[in-house]
């Protein structure tokens, strides 16, 4: 179908809170989720919108293994942003009491969806472990997204270089790193693509904007990664894996450290990346 520049993907659907953004912009919106409780949930939400034929919903997990049959998912009871197909990061959730619960869920290809329903102007990515298998596929199609975003590897320096790496291969050139920490709350005004103003706040766990409407400087591939080795000084003296997570009263030390500077300590980043601006659309 080729490049479709009034839709958008939402991979990781979760429950809408990108989703309702997108389609009050008036794109028409392709989402998946894999978790089915979040599928019903969203089916209640936006019922006028699917039955209208604005939002489609491709229930199941994205992942690198084709074939027939379903695939393992880590169902995150606890904290449903965390549902994942990979062991190891669930693991990781284990380790701070958000495990999550094996279930079978259908296997989804997701270029299979790309042929099907055209590749859209913009793509978010947030599916925990699996974003590279999602710009994996995008190398088989001719035509690229003119923005998208992914959730940027917190824990591996190196692993943000591929993720740069691999969208610059994409012909990506200007990108940016945005802090996640500070977008629930955060009150947008901007114009829906019929050119009329539009005012949105974003409910937690929402990604926020993207291309022009994030409303910052986009930087070089290079640039970026300077910005990335600067934030994983925060990761290394306040994330996952710091003393701050490990001493007595080190969480309400680095609570009392945010509020004295405005800003979270490390919070969390995607990346979003952009066509050159005369492919941009």
């Amino acid at each position: 179908m080729g490049y479709q520049p009034t839709l958008v993907f939402d991979i990781g659907l979760h429950k809408g809170e990108d989703t309702s953004f997108y389609l009050k912009k008036g794109y028409k919106v392709i989402a998946f989720e894999a978790s089915p409780d979040l599928v019903a949930f969203c089916k209640n939400r936006f019922k006028d919108e699917l039955a209208q034929g604005r939002l489609h919903i491709v229930e199941g997990a994205i992942t690198s293994e084709l074939g027939p049959g379903p695939v393992r998912f880590y169902k995150n009871e606890k904290a449903t942003v965390f549902g994942t197909i990979r062991a190891d990061w669930n693991r990781r959730n284990e380790a701070v009491g958000s495990g999550g619960a094996i279930i079978e869920v259908n296997r989804v290809n997701i270029a299979a969806c790309l042929e099907q329903f055209g590749i859209p102007h913009f793509m978010k990515i947030d599916i925990e472990g699996a974003d590279t298998v999602v710009l994996n596929a995008l190398k088989g199609f001719e035509e690229r997204p003119a923005y998208l975003s992914i959730e940027s590897n917190k824990v591996h320096l190196d692993e943000v270089q591929k993720e740069l790496d691999v969208l610059t291969g994409l012909g990506y050139v200007r990108f940016m790193a945005v802090q996640q920490a500070e977008i629930p709350g955060r009150r947008i005004t901007t114009t829906d693509i019929h050119g009329k103003e539009l005012t949105f706040v974003f409910a937690r766990h929402a990604s926020g904007p993207f291309g022009e409407d994030l409303g910052e400087l986009w930087l070089s591939a290079e640039v970026c990664m300077a910005a990335y080795k600067r934030i994983f000084k925060l990761y290394r003296m306040f994330g996952d894996e710091s003393l701050f997570r490990k001493v007595p009263g080190g969480l309400r030390l680095r609570r009392l450290l945010e509020m004295l500077w405005g800003h979270p300590l490390p919070g969390w980043y995607d990346t979003h990346a952009a066509l050159p601006p005369a492919n941009a659309r």
